[in-house]
């Protein structure tokens, strides 16, 4: 948890980024001065550094790392394939949606005919004539057989029950040790027998696994004694079966012996248009063998006479019975077919009955007359009864149609501390300001006494905007004054006590007697923090105190975002000014090559986040820090972790073995690059920094003679890179911000060890 939040930990650096950004005469002058960083910010030595994830490499130092070489210029410039560009693209504003009219045509599929709206209905019933409004809507049962596949493949290696149907073209596999040892695949042949390897023939067609396995057994025992037996089917043979009738597409085809009907049925893209879903015969040897009703399956998951299929099956689909279309508000709105006179409650029922939006209040039954669809019944369910429910029998052609809840258009919105805020009709109940508050479930202990009602009342001059204040204690008791009338769009603001904070909590975790989250009182300090915390433990390093506030993360991240915005546009800009521009051969590969760089090191910016530190210097005892600048008033989710005493001293960058290196007293950073290996053979040895614990950065020229490092102090050898003129400014801001991010990964690190 606490290595996440410190992930990305920004020092004081960062608000030395921010005030270049704001001022950018400021980078020129840097420039000209020779006080910025190495253009690019690369610090690997050519054949020297670790790879990156090398095994050889500290992990405490494998982010420091990683981001360094991700910084590290190309060593070619990739060609520019044609038609490419980095300049932005401008995105097209999408245009409104509108409702379209009902295209009258084929039959429509179930999504599309869920999604027409109650007009777009009325059209299609008004102004369509019957028959083709049958054939628009989607019979039930049609999307099952939509992208069938188109054949049955033969199956291998499926594993079939013991009642599995022996026949000619079946692969059986025999495995057999003991007194006799052997391994065979042999083929039922097509007078149905079975020639077994070192024993007889048996006949095997007509007899069931489970019989052949038995067979098979018995066979091999008249010549042989203490033996075990294994006995599998390999290849299935495939039978032809002939699907006639109302088929999509009838004719013969070639399936698996272990085919069903529903698999036949699949194949030949299920009933056509004028086929039954619910009369579908098997025939074999000239007699019905069986009846098969697809609803019983796609409505009860009922499979009983879904039966396995023999050569020469004939699968008849009858013509389509009778028609009645259930529309509206149910769950499967479509057009149904029927065996014999059904009820409508039964019809529903049948359409997944009534979905959560359906207004009992009204429902239609419409029958043809005169080529056209006349509402025959139109009444409220309830009214009707369930008698009616249940007496009432549809027709052939009959379509019953279902309505939603009308939406209502008087509404009001209620925000603040209540129990539910929302927005809420006004209807019979919820009508004045009391009711709409228990409506919502009442105030919180939050709230205050008192209520605005901002109300807009629409006049020829233009829109009137009112703010009333009422008593809320007088409106919940009934005062006529307080307890106003609510209008349409009234928008209700239930003010809470000022200044109401139930409680604050901070998190402080490290080195100290009692980590914890603590809830704080308003005023309250780091200081007294660490006190209640029992104060420092003997291990606590306090220079490398960390200490990171939610509202500084938000405008760091911000300001992060605003930045790496700003350099794309001048990298495209710098990029095209110096493709236009007269350069040399070797000039342009040198930009080629510093804007891919830069685009490797924008890859790393985006991905950064700000956690929003602070930095500090703690005191011991924590009294002395009250009398410091650094002892801050606490807010909110605000976090301080301590680390144990750091040990070591790190260096990254260009030296030939970035690694951590025991801390010794009275010792420089030469001293510590020696360890590594000395320098890269391209570091800019003018340019080496030193960040240290305490999230402060400071160049090794402005260190006063002598020097001595520190417990976990970071030392970074950045690369000496040539730049071109055009890019220098945008080079000068990517090494700041690539800065920012390389310290960031010290206090990853820096957390890792702790």
């Amino acid at each position: 948890m606490y290595r996440r939040m410190w992930k990305f930990a920004f020092i004081w650096s960062f608000v030395f980024v921010m005030f270049m950004c704001a001022s950018p005469m400021a980078f020129e002058a840097q420039a000209q001065e020779g006080s910025a960083s190495t253009p690019g910010g690369s610090i690997q030595a050519p054949g020297s550094a670790p790879a990156q994830g090398s095994p050889g490499l500290p992990s405490n130092l494998q982010n420091i790392q990683n981001i360094l070489q991700n910084a590290a210029p190309a060593q070619e410039a990739p060609a520019v394939q044609p038609g490419e560009t980095t300049a932005p693209q401008e995105e097209t504003p999408a245009e409104a949606p509108t409702q379209a009219p009902v295209e009258v045509g084929e039959q429509m599929t179930p999504e599309a005919f869920s999604a027409l709206s109650d007009d777009q209905l009325d059209q299609l019933f008004l102004n369509t004539p019957a028959s083709r409004v049958m054939r628009m809507l989607p019979r039930f049962g049609t999307s099952f057989f939509r992208q069938a596949p188109s054949t049955f493949a033969p199956v291998t290696a499926v594993p079939v029950g013991p009642d599995y149907v022996i026949g000619p073209g079946d692969e059986i596999r025999i495995s057999i040790w003991g007194m006799i040892e052997g391994q065979w695949s042999v083929t039922v042949d097509r007078d149905g027998n079975l020639n077994l390897p070192q024993a007889g023939v048996i006949g095997a067609a007509g007899l069931t696994f489970a019989q052949l396995q038995e067979a098979i057994k018995k066979e091999y025992s008249r010549y042989y004694t203490n033996f075990d037996l294994n006995v599998t089917m390999g290849r299935l043979r495939t039978i032809l079966v002939y699907v006639v009738g109302n088929a999509r597409r009838p004719g013969a085809y070639t399936v698996s012996s272990l085919a069903t009907l529903v698999n036949a049925l699949l194949v030949s893209g299920g009933p056509s248009n004028t086929g039954s879903m619910r009369n579908i015969e098997v025939r074999r040897n000239g007699k019905v063998i069986t009846t098969f009703d697809m609803y019983d399956m796609l409505l009860k998951g009922d499979t009983t006479n879904d039966i396995r299929l023999m050569p020469g099956d004939v699968i008849f689909i009858g013509e389509v019975g009778p028609l009645v279309g259930v529309v509206g508000n149910v769950k499967r709105p479509g057009l149904y077919e029927i065996k014999e006179r059904v009820k409508l409650g039964d019809l529903i029922n049948m359409a997944g009955g009534l979905t959560g939006q359906s207004f009992k209040g009204r429902v239609q039954i419409m029958r043809v007359e005169d080529r056209r669809y006349l509402t025959l019944v139109e009444g409220d369910l309830d009214t009707l009864g369930a008698d009616f429910m249940q007496k009432f029998a549809v027709q052939d052609g009959d379509i019953v149609r279902l309505f939603p809840v009308a939406r209502s258009t008087s509404t009001i919105r209620i925000t603040g501390p209540v129990a539910t805020p929302g927005q809420y009709a006004i209807e019979p109940g919820i009508t004045r300001l009391s009711e709409v508050i228990s409506r919502a479930g009442g105030l919180s202990y939050m709230a205050s006494n008192q209520a605005e009602i901002t109300r807009v009342t629409v006049t020829q001059q233009g829109p009137v905007t009112q703010h009333l204040l009422v008593d809320l204690e007088k409106a919940m008791k009934g005062d006529p004054k307080n307890d106003i009338p609510l209008e349409m769009n009234d928008y209700i603001f239930v003010r809470a006590v000022p200044e109401w904070d139930l409680y604050a909590t901070v998190t402080i975790s490290g080195e100290v007697k009692y980590p914890g989250t603590y809830t704080i009182k308003k005023g309250e300090t780091l200081s007294d923090l660490i006190e209640r915390a029992g104060g420092y433990t003997s291990r606590a390093f306090l220079p490398g105190a960390i200490f990171t506030r939610e509202s500084v993360r938000i405008s760091q991240q911000q300001s992060i975002n605003e930045m790496v915005q700003r350099l794309e546009r001048e990298l495209y800009t710098a990029s095209a000014a110096g493709t236009a521009s007269s350069l040399t051969s070797e000039d342009a590969k040198l930009v080629e090559m510093e804007t891919q760089q830069k685009r490797r090191m924008l890859d790393v910016l985006r991905q950064t986040r700000a956690t929003g530190r602070v930095v500090i210097r703690l005191e011991d005892p924590p009294t002395l820090l009250k009398k410091t600048p650094y002892d801050l008033v606490l807010e909110e989710g605000d976090r301080l972790h301590i680390p144990r005493e750091a040990q070591t001293v790190n260096v990254a960058g260009n030296v030939l073995n970035p690694s951590s290196f025991v801390y010794e007293p009275y010792t420089t950073y030469e001293y510590y690059i020696q360890k590594a290996g000395g320098y890269g053979t391209n570091a800019d040895r003018g340019k080496v920094y030193i960040l240290k614990a305490d999230g402060s950065a400071v160049r090794v020229g402005h260190l006063k003679k002598p020097s001595y490092l520190e417990r976990g102090d970071t030392i970074i050898v950045p690369e000496k890179i040539q730049v071109a003129s055009d890019l220098r400014r945008t080079n000068d801001i990517v090494d700041i911000i690539y800065k920012t991010a390389i310290s960031a990964a010290v206090v990853v690190d820096a957390l890792d060890n702790d």
